[in-house]
């Protein structure tokens, strides 16, 4: 099987701050929802954890699988999207002519990426690979592989192993902590 999850909240979740590939901490209730997911999800059998480099997605699969003889393995495929000059900025949708807006409100129409930010196809590659190289091969020899991220970059996972189109890439989502299993 494989399952993906989402890390527990930090300041900029409650700030409404975009964090992208900022490495932001879990702050105490993020710590205590992955606190809480550990207990919800201890019945749910995992061989092995993949997650994102950020701190923030560490810090949930070790509270996670605390007390789990359950190896976690950081991959760089699995870090977020990048936001480019507006991480750190609180987000609005209300500047329908900004790009950011524009990536959050229509990613259909997200073309061309913004000072320092992430294309959907650079996100989807590297996923994709991560997918491709690594998740599925586990996958069909019968291991249950969890992965640990982001917003945008589980999205990803989550359209690609779904064939969620591109418009509807934010509806793929999770919320902070909880378990989504995919396949």
């Amino acid at each position: 099987m494989l399952y993906i999850m989402r890390h527990g909240k930090t300041e900029w979740n409650a700030e409404h701050k975009l964090q992208g590939r900022t490495d932001i901490p879990l702050c105490e209730e993020g710590r205590q929802m992955a606190k809480n997911a550990h207990e919800e999800y201890k019945d749910v059998h995992f061989d092995v954890c993949y997650c994102s480099p950020l701190c923030r997605a560490r810090e949930t699969a070790q509270l996670l699988l605390e007390g789990r003889n359950v190896p976690v393995i950081t991959d760089e495929r699995l870090i977020e999207m990048s936001f480019g000059i507006y991480e750190g900025k609180p987000y609005s949708f209300d500047d329908c002519d900004s790009p950011v807006d524009v990536l959050f409100t229509h990613p259909e129409m997200y073309k061309t990426p913004f000072e320092g930010a992430e294309s959907f196809e650079q996100l989807f590659a590297r996923t994709g690979e991560f997918l491709k190289q690594i998740a599925m091969p586990l996958v069909r020899e019968g291991k249950d592989v969890l992965i640990v991220g982001h917003v945008a970059m589980n999205s990803s996972i989550v359209c690609q192993v779904k064939n969620i189109p591109i418009v509807k890439f934010w509806s793929a989502g999770i919320e902070n902590c909880k378990l989504m299993r995919l396949i």
